[in-house]
């Protein structure tokens, strides 16, 4: 697939699908619009989707708040097919072991992309704030250079 080409179908993953993945999956909507259908997922569903995460989020036009955290497990009892998907990145050293693990049948790529986790990371809500926009942010410069300008009003 050459690098700036957008796949078909993306699932971003980290560890609990509450901040990284979500954050992500909003992002990469907004950016290319229906150029792909995109999901997300977590080795574990055992957390909400994060208030900072939400917050940050909203600060550039992307909205998160009604994402329902879902883990791997999860995604294959409702019948996704991670097999489908053209590329699956992911966020953590935990997801990226899992979606190896979990397509190793399967001919697709799986992308690591290291972004901080800022969960617990800072005091104060300030400090959260920051630390929450600094993945953010690194979520957005990986994005762009793998998948070119955003597409839409990103």
């Amino acid at each position: 697939m050459a690098r700036n080409a957008i796949p078909t179908s993306v699932l971003f993953c980290c560890d609990h699908n509450s901040i990284r993945s979500p954050i992500a999956e909003g992002m990469m909507k907004k950016f290319y619009g229906r150029a792909a259908y995109v999901q997300s997922a977590g080795v574990r569903n055992d957390m909400e989707i994060d208030g900072f995460a939400i917050a940050v989020c909203n600060e550039i036009g992307i909205e998160i708040a009604n994402h329902r955290s879902r883990s791997f497990d999860e995604m294959k009892n409702w019948g996704d097919d991670l097999g489908a998907f053209d590329l699956i990145v992911a966020l953590s050293p935990a997801s990226q072991r899992q979606a190896l693990e979990l397509t190793r049948v399967f001919h697709l790529d799986v992308e690591y992309w290291p972004i901080m986790d800022p969960a617990g990371l800072a005091e104060g809500r300030d400090a959260k704030l920051a630390a929450y926009r600094q993945t953010r942010d690194q979520i957005r410069t990986r994005m762009i250079e793998r998948f070119g300008p955003p597409k839409g009003d990103g």
